[in-house]
Parts: structure tokens; C-alpha cells; sequence
């Protein structure tokens, strides 16, 4: 059979119709991915890749999972969709299951996005605190260089100027503190709230009157920011900052979640249990749009007041997808029967040490850190001043990855000057021998640079 004119001239086609996210305009080398399974994908070009980004932090189980296509294609066949003004089983199962795995206590409102999960949070909180009679507890604290969606509200949480740039004015009532950055300001502190970054939240908490703070948000590492790893003490100190304050701590679990830095969530590395947790990507491993803000029971019985506004006045007609509960079920299942949880905790720690041996002693790279399959390589023209490297070399250090096989990220358009961070995020059942291929690939990108 023939290919179609549309086949036989994608790229034009895509050049003429498509807009990509996070491309400049018109861009004209573009991928276009044809198939993929495991790690690999392929171009129209017959070119094939170990993706060392699981696409965009998100296919956990890696492509190609038939198991999840079934799923899904058997749940739309059975019932292909439910609003969740009503309910359907595969959402209930899935409440559940993700309940079971945050430890208990918890319940859970489902939406399509990462951003939109968050944006729930926001609005949770805010509502919360009005329903105590506290409605001047409207303010959210963030953290700068932290990403937390591209809606106008999780825009205004998020951290990097260069994602906010053209677009603002954006949501009020967002507040940002500095990272704890190990790497630029190594911290040390006999007690978590001693911590230099711990008290800089709690100062800006008191300047700005707690009672206006109605939450925290935070990644337990900082993800497409650069992969900023903190003090082991940084999240307990940040509890007990929000409990000083009367404010919640919400935890974006949308890149760390699902197995990504080897524990179901990333905050269970720290000892600590969220008030909010939102999460999506590994959910599901990218096989549908899906997302979920988990609330802890005691702050949803606040919404079960009486009066006409105590209810929590949000819907989303996609939310809770009957066939994307089912594919998130069968994702979650596929995860626990092959271990895929504890297969990126030592996979992640092994490839961890590996490139920090191999690449110490290397003049541009300063920092090699993360958790599980999840890391990031800092780039510095110094490493006694720390100044970051251009983006040109980043640039080409991952375009010779490519040009040998291998997909890797970066923190791109994030905060002016500092957009020098390799990132590595494979899926979690990669292979050792493609496992060994990534390292030996970057490796050698980086010494040739």
C-alpha cells in the first residue's frame, strides 16, 4: 500500500499546520516520533533512540505496554465515559489504590494535567481557610526555580521568570523564597528549621503576616528547574514551618511521583506526610491524560458544610476518564509486579555513582545528584565560582547524545543564566544494557565537549 501525500510529507505537513510546545516558531527539524517500545522510540526517518527522558519525565513503565492499551480499550468498550458529578468504578479502584500507596488518609479529586492538579490545590486551600472563617489566608508560598504548571495560576506558583515572561500579569497571591540549593549553598543545621532555607520560608511567612499564608507548595526535589536536590532535613523543617503558620503544605508529586526517585512518591524519602499531594505523568506513564490532588480526609470533612458555597465548586469534563483510570490502574499494577519502585532506587543509585566518578575530574562539570531515575548534571564554566555554563554548550552536549542514539534533557527556558542542567529521566524498566549505553553516551558527549 502506498503511503499517503500526508506520509510521504509529514514534516512539511507539520511545519504548515502544527504548533509545537517550547519550540520557537516554525521550527524546522522536528522529530516525529513513529513508534516506540520499552526505552527506544523511532523517527519517520527509521532512526531509532533510547530516550533517556521517558518523553517528557513521564512513561515510568516505558512503551509499548499492551497490558495498558487492553485496559483501556476494554474499560471503553464497557463504558467510555462518566462525568465525576457522578462516578464510575475504574475511579473509585483508582482513589483507592492511590490512597493505599500515600499511606492512608487521604482523599482524592481527579483532573487531566499537572497544572490542573495543582490549580485544585490552590483553590482547595484558599476555600479551606475561608470555611474556618480565616478568608485573609489567601497567599501561596513557592520557591524560585521551581515549576509547578503553565495555567495562570500554577504559572504564578512556578518559580522561572523566563516561563512567566510576555504572559503576566498572572494570578495574585503568590509568594517565592529561594531553592535549597545544596550544590551553590550547602546547608548544615543541628535542627531541620535551623536550616538557612528553611528559615528564609519562615521569615517570609511572618513579613508577610501568617495569617494571609494559606500553603507551600513544593517538589520534593525540584525537577525541570535543574534537578536541585535539598538537605534531607529541608521537608520536615518546612512542615513545621506551615504547622507554625497554620498553613498546608502541598506537594507537587508530578514528576518525583509514581517510582520516579524510587519510592512511590518522593516526599516518603523525607518522613513526612502532606497535607495536599498532587500528582500525574507516572499515573498513568503518559498512556492518557490524567491527574489527581490527593487531601487529607480531615481537611475535605471542611467542605461538608451546609451552607449554599461549602462545597467545592470545581469540574472538569475529562477529569477521571473512565479509560484513564483504567490504563492509571493497570500502570500502577505493572509497577508493583516487577518492581519497578525499587528498581529505580538501585539502578538510580548505581548510575549516580557512576557518573560522579566518571565525570569529577571533568573542568565543566560541577555537580552530578538526584534520586532514583532522576538526574541532573550541572554544567559550569568554574567550578571555584560556579558560573554557568552557556547554553550553546548544553545544547551540544545533547545534541552529540543524539547524534549517537540517545535522548537527553535539559532545565530549558527556566531562569535566566541558569539553564545549565543535563537531565536524566529513563523509564524505570529500562534495560541494563540501555542503562549502560545512556551513561557511556553522556559520558563521552561530555569529555568530547
Amino acid at each position: 500500500m502506498s503511503k499517503t501525500q500526508t506520509e510521504m510529507n509529514a514534516k512539511a505537513v507539520d511545519e504548515q499546520y502544527l504548533w509545537h510546545g517550547m519550540k520557537p516558531y516554525n521550527p524546522q527539524a522536528t522529530m516525529i516520533v513513529e513508534k516506540a517500545h520499552g526505552a527506544r522510540i523511532q523517527d519517520s526517518d527509521g532512526h531509532e533512540y533510547i530516550d533517556a527522558m521517558a518523553g517528557l519525565w513521564c512513561v515510568n513503565v516505558g512503551y509499548g505496554r499492551e497490558e495498558i492499551a487492553k485496559a483501556a480499550y476494554d474499560q471503553m468498550m464497557k463504558n467510555a465515559y462518566a462525568p465525576l458529578s457522578q462516578s464510575h468504578p475504574p475511579a473509585i479502584q483508582l482513589a483507592e489504590k492511590v490512597n493505599e500507596l500515600l499511606g492512608g488518609g487521604y482523599v482524592v479529586f481527579f483532573s487531566n494535567s499537572g497544572s490542573e492538579a495543582n490549580e485544585v490545590a490552590f483553590k482547595i486551600a484558599r476555600q479551606y481557610y475561608a470555611q474556618q472563617g480565616k478568608a485573609s489566608k489567601y497567599k501561596i508560598v513557592s520557591r524560585y526555580r521551581a515549576y509547578h504548571g503553565n495555567s495562570m495560576g500554577s504559572l504564578a506558583a512556578t518559580g522561572q521568570a523566563e516561563r512567566k515572561y510576555k504572559y503576566e500579569p498572572l494570578a495574585p497571591g503568590f509568594l517565592h523564597v529561594a531553592p535549597p540549593d545544596e550544590y551553590r549553598q550547602p546547608e548544615k543545621a543541628s535542627e531541620p528549621t535551623a536550616l538557612p532555607s528553611v528559615q528564609a520560608v519562615d521569615h517570609v511567612m511572618t513579613w508577610e503576616m501568617g495569617q494571609t499564608i494559606a500553603a507551600m507548595i513544593m517538589e520534593p526535589i525540584i525537577t525541570g528547574g535543574g534537578v536541585i536536590v535539598p538537605n534531607e532535613q529541608y521537608m520536615i523543617g518546612i512542615k513545621e514551618v506551615c504547622e507554625k503558620h497554620d498553613a498546608l503544605l502541598i506537594v507537587d508529586e508530578v514528576i518525583c511521583g509514581f517510582g520516579r526517585t524510587g519510592k512511590p512518591f518522593g516526599h516518603q524519602h523525607y518522613g513526612v506526610k502532606p497535607d495536599i499531594v498532587t500528582m500525574a505523568k507516572g499515573i498513568t506513564s503518559g498512556y492518557l491524560p490524567l491527574s489527581a490532588t490527593a487531601v487529607k480526609r480531615e481537611i475535605y470533612e471542611a467542605f461538608n458544610g451546609s451552607e449554599m458555597y461549602d462545597y467545592l465548586r470545581h469540574v472538569n469534563t475529562f477529569g477521571g476518564a473512565t479509560a484513564s483510570c483504567a490504563a492509571a490502574l493497570k500502570n500502577i499494577e505493572l509497577m508493583e509486579q516487577e518492581q519497578l519502585f525499587e528498581r529505580s532506587a538501585i539502578k538510580g543509585a548505581e548510575i549516580l555513582q557512576t557518573l560522579q566518578e566518571q565525570l569529577e575530574n571533568h573542568a565543566l562539570v560541577g555537580s552530578v545528584r538526584g534520586k532514583g531515575l532522576l538526574i541532573g548534571i550541572e554544567l559550569v564554566e568554574n567550578k571555584e565560582t560556579k558560573q554557568p555554563v552557556a547554553v550553546q554548550v548544553v545544547n551540544d552536549i545533547i545534541a552529540a547524545c543524539k547524534q549517537q542514539g540517545v535522548i537527553i534533557g535539559k532545565n530549558g527556558a527556566t531562569v535566566a543564566g541558569y539553564n545549565n542542567v543535563l537531565t536524566l529521566s529513563p523509564p524505570l524498566n529500562t534495560s541494563d544494557e540501555d542503562l549502560q549505553t545512556i551513561v557511556d553516551t553522556v559520558v563521552k558527549a561530555i569529555w568530547d565537549k
